[in-house]
């Protein structure tokens, strides 16, 4: 790839491949046309393609959009960095809902590249669970000079947390909470004085008259308001119903992520059309959540009707081992067009970005990653992405390398 190459940005013809759509049809040997940062038109053999396009031969490759993790900590929990890098949890107070992962994303971490190479081109980063609230997630690409160039959705999402990880980081300081009817107790809490908070707002805003700000309680209404989802971070399925009873309680959209015990409650979250965004996969059991973790999971959520995505949670599982994960659950009884959805479009959906990225379709944006085959084999590899119609990656099979245009 040269530089020139990779800077233009123009009309990009993807020809002859095999085109998963992932909402339609596959269509062999179709044409993909890229323009102007977005997907210009997806057609079947026979497309004619327009004069002055650069025409991509993908005959006997795959041709998808780009995946989506939708629950990770790139740029926050950086790669060969030790604590410099690590920016995930604010562990100074249990309630934090007034931080931004956003504020602490490295577009230089290691594993944006990473991400790309396993043709993963857009995440949700998350702040850490060791606090009960824990922040705002933000929705981003993965390449930009800032973060700010990256950003898809922000905030995209509330990270909350139940379970072992706030318990053990404030029972060790004897502090609340120290046990899960204490976290249960401190989420409940700061929604109430988000309840109030509005309720003096509304009545300012009658009276004329200003009121203090307070970013955690603004934070919070966004929830309340259900404009952006509140992301529990829950494994066991007593913590999964604990997230079900204060989201009944207060009534909030919720997405549960991790979900590793989720599926001994799947009929009662599908019945609730609540999402689960299950992983990391590729780990061991090492804590007692952990205890009931299967790749035989994914499979059982889903045949019980749960919209389900696959994470890494990075650097849990390294990001570009997303759809290895996804392999593995297919091996394990997961329909492959679902595996495929639960890194696509699913994601996509529950991060609020479906409109833009997911799925192959004319209008959303030219995120598009040429594989040398089936993904879903191990054996396949990411050989071309393009971001927004630009080519950024290619696979240097004389060098056994990726390389990268230049930001």
């Amino acid at each position: 790839m040269t530089e020139a190459s990779a800077a233009t940005a123009g009309s990009t013809a993807i020809v002859g491949g095999r085109v998963v759509l992932i909402e339609g049809e596959p269509i062999d040997g179709g044409t993909v046309l890229l323009r102007d940062g977005k997907i210009a038109a997806v057609e079947g053999p026979g497309f004619a393609v327009p004069a002055g396009t650069d025409v991509v031969d993908a005959a006997g490759k795959w041709v998808l959009p780009g995946f989506v993790d939708a629950h990770a900590h790139l740029g926050v929990h950086e790669e060969a960095e030790g604590w410099a890098g690590q920016d995930t949890n604010e562990r100074t107070s249990p309630v934090t809902a007034q931080v931004r992962a956003l504020d602490a994303i490295n577009p230089a971490d290691l594993g944006f590249r990473d991400a790309i190479m396993g043709g993963v081109l857009a995440v949700n980063v998350n702040p850490g669970s060791s606090n009960p609230i824990g922040g705002q997630t933000v929705a981003i690409k993965c390449r930009g000079r800032t973060v700010d160039d990256m950003v898809l959705r922000e905030p995209a999402g509330l990270k909350s947390a139940l379970g072992e990880n706030p318990k053990r980081t404030y029972g060790e300081r004897k502090e609340t909470p120290s046990t899960r009817l204490g976290t249960a107790a401190v989420i409940r809490e700061a929604f109430v004085d988000a309840v109030n908070y509005q309720a003096k707002l509304a009545a300012a805003r009658a009276e004329g008259t200003p009121v203090e700000r307070d970013l955690k309680l603004e934070a919070l209404g966004l929830v309340l308001r259900r404009e952006i989802p509140w992301r529990q971070h829950c494994h066991r399925a007593d913590d999964i119903a604990t997230a079900m009873r204060i989201a009944r309680e207060f009534g909030y959209d919720l997405v549960i992520d991790h979900g590793t015990e989720a599926y001994l409650l799947a009929d009662q979250i599908a019945a609730a059309s609540i999402p689960v965004i299950i992983g990391p996969l590729f780990t061991s059991r090492s804590k007692v959540e952990l205890r009931n973790r299967s790749l035989a999971n994914p499979g059982r959520l889903a045949a019980a009707g749960v919209k389900i995505a696959i994470t890494t949670d990075h650097p849990v599982v390294p990001v570009h081992f997303l759809i290895h994960q996804a392999t593995l659950a297919v091996k394990e009884g997961l329909d492959p067009v679902t595996a495929l959805r639960a890194v696509t479009i699913h994601p996509a959906q529950i991060i609020g970005c479906a409109d833009r990225i997911g799925s192959l379709a004319a209008g959303k944006d030219a995120d598009v990653v040429i594989w040398s085959g089936d993904p879903l084999d191990v054996m396949s590899r990411a050989e071309r992405a393009y971001l927004d119609g630009r080519e950024i990656y290619r696979y240097d099979y004389d060098r056994h390398e990726g390389v990268f245009a230049e930001l």
